[in-house]
């Protein structure tokens, strides 16, 4: 890398579009891997859920079978992000979707047990959170300035289309041969794999041999990181305060239509009404925020967004019919939607370039285990109380945490001299250690078009 950090457009940008951003051959290239893994994702998690259940008529396993694949967050999220730090990242993308691949392939062979099955899907998931460490370090060297936070939004709203498209594709195959199903799964991560080795520059890892020590000091580096530094600590609290209230009508659908369905909604119906509601109401937010919003009002919007995602729930009190439910949970997505990608781009462009996977890892297993912790603990307040009691307090306890979020939020001279600190951070590490530098936006290797017209700037 250079002693220079360079951005593609000028200190006064406008918004980019999704032109800017589709324009970037790597970027479609990631964008397309990422999708198809996603799909396969899903897919598979329907029709394991099937093929335990069908094999041992237990719901409980049947369970276990979908809660396998959240499980390696819980257990080694950072430490296992922390390697994709170590390595190349086209390298890590692409073992981890070969091994994926090839234990979904064994999943699907006939006979297997359901202890092996859930083993295999188990060793499986472990290789995601490598994998998307790598994926997310790697989009800031992709896109710059304002198009990365359109990148970011675009990306995350494809994965929340992917996993409606996922469960409904997994659900209709599963039904019919579950096998066939984690198949589809395993050619997914395939043709990632694919797309990945051939369509992405190879650029060097984040982290020489020279800088490595143990894996767990340099996991806890990513910890120290993100919550010793004030803005890092600030994203850090709105996001997570964001997946405690947004995840609840997902995670208590099916009692909730079982409890209201009727008025020609059957609840099968008003369960994935429900369900999908935040994931489309995310995606439409995403879309509509990222491109129509310019990046100055991205970041004024930002505040009252966090307070209105929760807010916009606390109407569940008044217990409203499973398609005001969705309607209600659309509107948190779309909110969460206009404050989550504005937050990961200021994220990534405050962390020094050596510490973005990692600091990945802990954000990542952050919000997986706040969103399990959120769900089990309005699920046992549900027991005890009617749900739309627990969820309306619940999201009115969530305006209260946001507020704070909101009032503790640093100021944009604070957060300018954050992001500067990064960028000369990222300019000091590269030149100490002589590396080869990379320019963030250009396509696939030998790709230059378009450089000649390109403004850039740089900060040492």
């Amino acid at each position: 890398m250079e002693a220079t950090v360079s951005d593609e457009r000028p200190a006064q940008e406008g918004p980019a579009t999704f032109r800017d951003v589709f324009s970037l051959a790597e970027f479609r290239v990631l964008f397309t891997a990422s999708a198809l893994s996603w799909i396969g994702d899903y897919v598979a998690k329907a029709a394991v859920t099937v093929l335990v259940y069908r094999q041992t008529d237990s719901v409980a396993l049947s369970a276990a079978a979908f809660a396998a694949s959240y499980l390696p967050w819980l257990v080694g999220g950072p430490l296992l992000s922390a390697l994709a730090e170590r390595y190349r990242y086209r390298q890590v993308m692409v073992a981890c979707d070969v091994v994926r691949m090839l234990l979904m392939v064994l999943v699907a062979l006939p006979g297997v047990p359901p202890w092996a099955v859930l083993a295999l899907i188990f060793a499986a998931t472990l290789a995601n959170p490598p994998s998307q460490a790598a994926r997310s370090a790697l989009m800031p060297q992709i896109l710059a300035g304002d198009r990365l936070v359109v990148g970011l939004s675009v990306s995350v709203s494809s994965g929340q289309a992917a996993q409606v498209l996922g469960y409904l594709l997994g659900a209709a195959v599963a039904a019919v041969n579950p096998a066939a199903a984690l198949l589809i799964n395993a050619a997914t991560f395939g043709i990632s794999a694919a797309l990945v080795r051939f369509g992405l520059r190879d650029r060097p890892p984040a982290m020489t041999e020279a800088h490595r020590s143990h894996l767990l000091r340099e996991t806890a580096e990513g910890f120290r990181l993100v919550f010793g530094r004030p803005v890092l600590r600030a994203i850090a609290v709105l996001v997570f305060s964001a997946m405690v209230f947004s995840i609840v009508p997902e995670g208590l659908a099916a009692a909730w239509a079982a409890e209201r369905a009727g008025d020609g909604m059957d609840t099968g119906t008003a369960q994935a009404v429900i369900m999908a509601a935040n994931p489309v109401g995310y995606v439409l937010g995403g879309l509509a925020v990222g491109r129509f919003v310019g990046p100055a009002r991205r970041l004024t919007l930002m505040r009252p967004l966090a307070v209105i995602a929760p807010a916009v729930l606390v109407p569940a009190l008044l217990d409203p019919p499973p398609v005001v439910v969705a309607l209600l949970a659309a509107a948190c997505g779309f909110a969460v939607a206009g404050l989550i990608p504005v937050a990961n781009g200021l994220f990534v462009q405050a962390l020094p370039e050596g510490y973005r996977a990692r600091a990945f890892g802990v954000m990542a297993s952050g919000t997986q285990i706040i969103q399990g912790a959120a769900v089990l603990a309005t699920g046992a307040l549900a027991e005890r109380f009617a749900i739309p009691s627990v969820v309306g307090a619940w999201s009115a306890a969530g305006v209260l945490l946001m507020l704070l979020a909101v009032l503790t939020w640093p100021r944009p001279a604070a957060v300018e001299a954050a992001v500067a600190a990064a960028r000369a951070e990222s300019a000091a590490t590269a030149a100490r250690d002589g590396s080869g530098g990379h320019t963030p936006g250009r396509g696939m290797a030998g790709d230059r078009s378009g450089d000649r017209s390109r403004r850039r700037h740089a900060v040492t």
